[in-house]
């Protein structure tokens, strides 16, 4: 505790990057609360539909993040230029998948949304907001690329300032639109979906042209931007690529444990989709320093600031250990009051209660296990073990007991989901091996060419 400039460096990086999700979360649970008086049918539907969002979230995730380790490593060694070109090469390989997810969500709403439900009347709810909604995706593909390098050059402040302009048009877009306030019609959650893509253009347009105008790393002429080599290109892939798999090995998993929950009933759908918004808001302070870490331990190995590294690798285990204790007692404490808040039937109240009382028992090892793979394996580019322990966690542990205890032996879902989450507990050993091994401190930028 006496580092005094780790942890404010710390603190300014990681608080406004907890506000930004906490915020990010927080339109989550208004969007859910809001379309909650509606029907059970609606909060199931726009909740199967944001899967498709999730799995874009994920890949765009796993390409930013690999952009940012070289970013980070960059911005240690204070090489601008070649923070550019990673940024181009991150627009290039996120609006790649964007396009690819919008012809998805435009053209064959109604067949994904088969997939995560047997009930027409969600599958309709949910393909017609999927529809609309799936216009937004190249514009979020931007922005993400756009905010993962400021966020890896410390420019925090400036994606966070954007984002709560953009959450404020869309809360009160929905407010307008999902009811038919100020003379307008009730769309439903047709309404949801023009919020929330009027919102993400905004939210785009307004980070690349202040980027710009404060001439920050994530900015300058096209032309610069993607003049990057052959050598790059592949440096990136390399690096990148594995993170981009294994955002997509979880992210299919955790769609897989979806499917099984639509399989189980709308009753239980409904209740994990607001389990889910609730526990990304209880998980932001972890997210948080995850991201820190990732940005500061890039920084270090960049400037190749030598067993420096490891302690603050250290330190920020035993910092997310804690902040996962706090979390999980808030969460079992809470869970009948946050229940109580929603008009849902008693069953899914019932479903609610249990499933968060067992994520808060779960916060701990999973806080620990976020700051391992997110933060510090791949800052120091060790992406194909990270890759490897989540995919094996996942398909291994998690997917098989989510089918056996949900669709063979029919359990409640508070223990399908108990049974879930015991692959936390597998990656979290090999996670802490694999940290003290130190294979994961590399330096990536050293000798490389842009």
């Amino acid at each position: 505790m006496n580092n005094t400039q780790f942890y404010k460096k710390l603190f300014a990086i990681a608080i406004p990057i907890t506000l930004q999700q906490l915020i990010i979360s927080s339109l989550n649970l208004i969007d859910t609360f809001m379309i909650s008086s509606l029907t059970k049918e609606a909060i199931a539907g726009v909740g199967a539909a944001n899967k498709v969002f999730f799995l874009l979230n994920l890949f765009l995730f796993g390409m930013s993040s690999g952009s940012s380790i070289l970013t980070a490593q960059f911005w240690g060694k204070k090489d601008i230029e070649s923070i550019k070109k990673v940024y181009g090469l991150s627009l290039t390989f996120a609006l790649g998948g964007g396009l690819l997810f919008t012809i998805i969500a435009i053209l064959l709403p109604q067949q994904v949304m088969a997939i995560f439900s047997e009930d027409a009347l969600v599958v309709l709810e949910g393909a017609k907001y999927l529809r609309i909604v799936g216009f937004s995706y190249l514009f979020t593909a931007v922005t993400f690329s756009t905010m993962f390098v400021l966020r890896s050059t410390n420019y925090v402040k400036l994606p966070l300032f954007v984002t709560i302009v953009a959450i404020s048009i869309n809360t009160f877009l929905n407010w307008v639109l999902i009811y038919g306030n100020l003379g307008f019609q009730p769309l439903g959650v047709e309404g949801a979906a023009i919020a929330t893509l009027i919102a993400r253009t905004l939210e785009c347009f307004m980070l690349v042209m202040l980027s710009n105008y404060y001439k920050l790393p994530a900015s300058g002429k096209l032309s610069k931007l993607f003049s990057y080599n052959k050598s790059l290109a592949k440096h990136f892939s390399k690096i990148a690529m594995p993170v981009v798999i294994n955002e997509i090995l979880w992210s299919t998993g955790v769609t897989m444990y979806a499917v099984v929950y639509g399989r189980m009933g709308t009753d239980v759908m409904a209740a994990m989709t607001i389990t889910q918004t609730i526990e990304q808001i209880i998980f932001v302070v972890s997210v948080g320093v995850g991201n820190a870490s990732a940005i500061m331990l890039g920084n270090s190995l960049g400037a190749m600031e030598g067993e420096k590294i490891y302690d603050e690798a250290v330190q920020f285990v035993k910092i997310n250990f804690l902040l996962g204790a706090l979390m999980g007692i808030t969460i079992i404490l809470s869970a009948p009051h946050v229940a109580g808040i929603y008009s849902v039937p008693p069953i899914v109240k019932y479903h609610i209660i249990g499933s968060l009382s067992v994520f808060g028992i779960y916060t701990m090892v999973k806080s620990v296990n976020l700051v391992i793979i997110v933060g510090i394996l791949r800052s120091g580019g060790d992406t194909i073990f990270a890759a490897a322990l989540d995919g094996l966690a996942v398909w291994g542990l998690g997917v098989p007991l989510a089918i056996l205890t949900g669709l063979v032996l029919k359990w409640d879902l508070p223990f399908v989901y108990a049974a879930i989450l015991f692959e936390e507990m597998a990656k979290l050993g090999f996670g802490l091996k694999r940290m003290k091994s130190k294979r994961w401190m590399n330096n990536l930028v050293e000798h490389q060419e842009s």
